[in-house]
């Protein structure tokens, strides 16, 4: 009796994994959502479309590496990274699943692809010396999918956290999130424009902010994976900083005297300083640099008034 064509090896992992990587960096994909590298995007695209866990080990003698793919599995993953190629969408999208400092998210496109550099700052206690035994609320301003709230609930377990967002369409992805992650009493929920929904008498210790914030030149050329993403959630108008500017106005209001903000701004430091040239703030250092998260502290935000 003859084998199935469609059961035999095809290929194996790691061959496909280096083949795909081949024709993602021939179609000039931009990366940027999870992966900075052709070989990992199509490294999380293989894995992803054979069932295997993201964190598969593809080195050493007892890999998934050369683990042989049938011919079904490889028509199903070739067509995946074909429509990563023509539809131009990030990956997670094509997947509907992100990670974040090693935590699973669920994600489409109702939201951007989390990414946000804040999530180190949590996770590395970056941040833990800024807070205190009193630090009680922390407020996840701009939620989109819920995972900075997510991850500051897991690395706060005594506070609560409560996480808003301007679109409805964000918080039900949010809601998904936090459900899995089983942090229904720690995190609540809310619509609000910016600050709108507290103003007043409600404060919080901690404020975390990855807000829109891309100027206008800058939207105008970002690649078609980027474009992919809600507007809403990147634009920050001519300079950037519209969304920052009524922050920055109402944060005292929601802040107690130890109070701090953290906001996320990408590559503005020029547009922010311009914006905000008497503001002392506290530049962090993430992975990117120490130019793209800043900490504001109650006391200084009165330097603006």
């Amino acid at each position: 009796m003859n084998p199935d064509p469609n059961t035999e090896s095809a290929t194996t992992v790691l061959a496909a994994i280096e083949a795909s990587a081949k024709a993602l960096a021939l179609a000039g994909v931009s990366l940027g959502h999870g992966t900075t590298n052709a070989f990992d995007e199509a490294a999380w695209l293989v894995l992803w479309s054979l069932g295997l866990p993201l964190d598969t080990e593809l080195e050493g003698p007892h890999s998934k590496a050369q683990q042989g793919i049938s011919r079904d599995e490889l028509v199903k993953l070739q067509d995946l990274v074909a429509e990563r190629i023509r539809s131009r969408k990030p990956a997670a999208y094509l997947t509907q699943q992100a990670w974040l400092q090693g935590v699973p998210f669920y994600v489409d496109e109702r939201t951007i692809v989390p990414r946000s550099l804040i999530a180190e700052l949590i996770a590395d206690g970056t941040l833990d010396e800024w807070l205190s035994d009193q630090t009680q609320t922390v407020l996840d301003l701009c939620t989109g999918n819920g995972s900075l709230a997510v991850l500051a609930a897991m690395a706060w377990p005594d506070v609560t956290v409560q996480a808003v967002d301007i679109s409805a369409d964000a918080l039900a992805v949010a809601r998904i999130n936090v459900d899995q992650h089983g942090l229904q009493d720690r995190i609540r929920l809310g619509l609000s424009d910016g600050l709108k929904a507290f103003l007043p008498p409600q404060t919080f210790d901690l404020i975390l902010c990855n807000p829109p914030y891309v100027n206008a030149q800058s939207m105008a050329a970002l690649p078609a994976e980027y474009q992919a993403e809600p507007a809403l959630a990147l634009a920050g108008g001519t300079d950037g900083m519209d969304f920052v500017r009524q922050l920055l106005q109402d944060a005292p209001l929601v802040m107690g005297r130890d109070s701090v903000l953290v906001l996320e701004i990408g590559h503005e430091r020029d547009h922010f300083e311009a914006a905000f040239p008497q503001l002392p703030v506290f530049w962090l250092s993430t992975s990117a640099g120490e130019d793209q998260v800043l900490l504001i502290t109650r006391d200084a935000l009165a330097y603006l008034n």
